[in-house]
């Protein structure tokens, strides 16, 4: 099953200062819905971000994975691409997706980001009808929009600013091929709260997966 999603959200913070924000996977992870980065690591001439995404629906929990990279990036025009991945780890499918990620500026104080994301999904999770995910997916990015203006109100720019302009110390020795992400355990997203409809019994695994392919947006080294 291949569709195409549409999202939108508003970061409440001039362009300038909101990019370099939405373009760190580490500081923005927390504020996705039930997903967790878990590791960067190196691979030719990419960096691969990797993570996974708990979710629940009543009494019964799973996890999915997934890996993400960027295509291109061009930060004067406030554009990105990327290609994500990610698999049901009880073998029930698996998804693909190509990413493209636009900033604009709404006015002096917030910024409006597109993410047009082009899903293909195989196996039995691509067994339900058009539509269901562009709805859920509308509700996620929504919260994670709240979640992400509420921690830069609490932060504010300044670990932003500091991560960019500080330069890592160094002992002189290379750089780890693989760097592991303590981050905080996240709790699962609740699906019937989110859709509210039977269906998702069979949507829930491909939800999941258009959570991982949203981990899209990093600060390139």
């Amino acid at each position: 099953m291949a569709e195409q999603l549409t999202n939108e959200f508003t970061v409440n913070r001039p362009i300038e200062e909101a990019w370099p924000i939405i373009t760190d996977v580490e500081r923005i992870a927390p504020c996705l819905p039930g997903a967790q980065l878990t590791e960067i690591r190196r691979e030719d001439d990419n960096e691969v971000y990797s993570g996974n995404v708990k979710v629940k629906l009543g009494a019964i929990a799973t996890e999915f994975r997934g890996d993400a990279f960027f295509v291109e990036r061009d930060d004067a025009a406030y554009t990105c691409t990327l290609n994500g991945k990610g698999r049901d780890t009880k073998g029930r499918g698996n998804a693909s997706a190509d990413i493209a990620a636009h900033a604009e500026s709404l006015s002096p104080t917030s910024t409006k980001v597109t993410v047009t994301t082009d899903l293909h999904i195989t196996g039995k999770i691509a067994q339900f009808g058009r539509g269901i995910l562009g709805d859920v997916s509308a509700k996620l990015i929504d919260q994670f929009a709240q979640n992400l203006n509420e921690m830069i109100d609490a932060d504010g720019i300044d670990a932003a600013a500091d991560t960019a302009s500080t330069p890592a110390e160094s002992d002189g020795s290379p750089e780890p091929a693989v760097r592991k992400i303590d981050g905080p355990a996240t709790e699962p997203i609740d699906l019937m709260e989110v859709g509210g409809t039977s269906i998702l019994k069979r949507a829930a695994p491909a939800f999941a997966i258009l959570i991982l392919v949203l981990l899209l947006l990093r600060r390139r080294s």
